[in-house]
């Protein structure tokens, strides 16, 4: 499962690699985004696991291991959270478990001046659609240049990957249903949604679980990942050389090799 401002073709290394090594690998775009839906709602926790359980079963299928990037990441969390049965392994590529983001967004500095000035203005509505799309949706070149490793910035896969984002995220309702996971996130804190959502997410999670992170992310802190392991008693961190937000893009050889290795076990 993809991050945000992204669809499908991030995984387009991981989906190779996975087929070859004998997995059925399947990569979606994520509801509101590419060619899903792009219902009016919908975009909360609960009823983002519970697309993610639906789908697993609608493969045929009673369980799978899950991969998610960022926002996908999270919603790895919520599925194995609220839907054990579904998941028999996971693995976020700079994803920390929910709470472990909040709290580190709201009490570690580093953390919340990464964080939280994006996050912020995604709330604001109309303005952070146009931000999105416009210039020919330069923002998620923007946003893929300033969370990357050097290594990748000067490749042909990054061009191509920017392209492609950039077109994706000027699809009618995309910009707009890819906040709203934001905003849900945001809004919930101060509703009884929110209490019950993040109440029913601490809970320690014990199946396999792998933390992948770039060394040279400048996003999401090691600690932020580090201190999911409150959640996850059997949580491995591990880090990709020369790589930053994208790691699973930037250095896909190495990130592949981890990842096989982990759904073996």
């Amino acid at each position: 499962m993809h991050g945000f401002g992204e669809f499908w073709w991030s995984w387009r290394h991981q989906l190779k690699a996975f087929t070859e090594a004998g997995y059925r690998a399947v990569a979606v775009d994520l509801r509101g985004y590419g060619d899903s839906d792009k219902p009016p709602r919908g975009y909360d926790g609960w009823t983002l696991a519970g697309d993610t359980d639906g789908l697993i079963r609608a493969l045929g299928h009673t369980e799978a291991t899950l991969v998610g990037h960022a926002d996908g990441g999270l919603v790895c969390w919520a599925t194995a959270t609220l839907h054990p049965r579904s998941v028999r392994s996971m693995a976020v590529i700079s994803s920390p478990h929910p709470q472990a983001l909040k709290t580190a967004a709201l009490r570690e500095s580093n953390q919340r001046k990464t964080f939280l000035k994006g996050f912020l203005k995604a709330q604001i509505p109309r303005t952070a659609e146009r931000a999105l799309t416009e210039d020919d949706g330069v923002m998620a070149e923007m946003l893929l240049r300033a969370h990357s490793g050097p290594a990748w910035l000067d490749t042909d896969d990054f061009s191509d990957t920017a392209r492609r984002n950039r077109s994706a995220i000027q699809i009618p309702g995309v910009a707009h249903c890819s906040l709203e996971y934001q905003r849900w996130a945001f809004r919930s804190q101060f509703r009884p949604d929110g209490s019950k959502f993040l109440e029913l997410m601490d809970k320690r999670l014990h199946i396999p679980a792998l933390a992948i992170r770039g060394e040279v992310d400048n996003y999401i802190q090691r600690s932020t990942l580090e201190a999911s392991a409150r959640w996850s008693s059997k949580l491995e961190l591990t880090e990709i050389p020369d790589a930053g937000h994208y790691s699973h893009q930037e250095q896909p050889d190495d990130v592949n090799h981890r990842l096989i290795k982990f759904a073996a076990n």
